[in-house]
């Protein structure tokens, strides 16, 4: 079972714990996107993923690729000679001064991908296509491609997969409603965290009456409405699964949502039923939330382990 994802994936730099980006003297190195997180963390529990974005034909971008592939990811990476790598920075901070995330992504090379350059016979071949949000945000360009990708897995019969994913610094919620209502209606699961629900698609409230909505209004075979630290809900038309969180310490949250969707699309992919799925996701979100770095560095036994409740001892 083949899971095809398409977006950007930066590098990340970031300074130590509780040291300001102003006063950095080192930075880590991490290699992170949404599209690509959800690939990698499925390619990690077993099932065949491919990413498919532009690269820059530069150190950076052969740093980005192999870092993906290096996780079992096949990568079908256009290389341009125009545009440059995607670079976030971000500082880690406890309460109250919280983790602070700064983009670098303007004239990327991947804002001029289109599909007549992407590898869609991927897609067209592929169990499920997943995308999100971010990859619209970051030009007109890539809204009309995203929604051609879109168009090109359903005319194929290839479930589509779309995490709402909004981030607030590259678009306004207005600007992602907009763009989000030539989309929708091409989707077949629908991941939305709560409070982008409320902000950008109007619905709050129950998740599961939210998830329903949502579904009646745009066609979803499923809805999954995800909840931080409550947990995530799914629903179909004619179910309602309730996950609560795993309890996990809290090395570096960034990049468990997308854990949260690859580990619930790699056990969907491989036939489990939605609440097992979801049970998954929810242990792959706990352990992404363990390590550093944005991918989800995983394994079927890791998953299996905290699902069991025997995650704390190893010997």
């Amino acid at each position: 079972m083949t899971l095809v994802t398409f977006g950007e994936t930066m590098l990340r730099y970031a300074p130590p714990p509780g040291e300001r980006l102003a006063a950095a003297e080192e930075l880590s190195v991490h290699v992170g996107g949404a599209e690509s997180n959800v690939a990698v963390a499925a390619a990690r529990l077993g099932r065949e993923a491919v990413w498919l974005s532009k690269l820059p034909a530069s150190p950076l971008g052969d740093r980005v690729e192999r870092a993906v592939a290096a996780q079992g990811v096949t990568t079908e990476v256009v290389r341009s000679e125009t545009g440059r790598q995607g670079v976030y920075y971000v500082e880690f901070g406890g309460r109250p001064r919280g983790t602070d995330v700064r983009y670098d992504r303007a004239d990327a090379a991947v804002t001029t991908a289109t599909p007549a350059e992407l590898a869609t016979d991927r897609i067209a071949a592929a169990d499920a296509f997943h995308t999100s949000g971010i990859t619209p945000a970051l030009s007109a360009t890539l809204g009309d491609t995203t929604r051609e990708l879109l168009a090109t897995a359903r005319s194929a019969g290839t479930t589509t997969v779309f995490d709402v994913n909004h981030r607030s610094k590259l678009c306004s919620a207005e600007a992602a409603a907009e763009t989000l209502a030539d989309l929708l209606g091409l989707v077949d699961v629908l991941v939305v965290a709560e409070r982008d629900a409320e902000t950008v698609l109007g619905r709050s409230g129950d998740p599961a009456a939210v998830g329903r909505a949502l579904i009646d209004e745009h066609g979803h075979e499923t809805a999954v409405v995800t909840r931080g630290a409550e947990g995530a809900v799914a629903v179909t038309a004619d179910a309602v699964v309730e996950q609560p969180a795993f309890e996990a310490d809290t090395r570096d949250p960034i990049g468990s949502g997308d854990a949260l969707v690859g580990g619930f699309l790699a056990r969907r992919l491989a036939g489990d039923d939605l609440q097992t799925a979801l049970e998954y996701g929810a242990a792959t979100a706990a352990l992404a939330r363990t390590l550093d770095g944005d991918m989800a560095l995983v394994s079927p036994a890791d998953v299996a382990a905290v699902v069991d409740g025997n995650a704390e001892l190893s010997r």
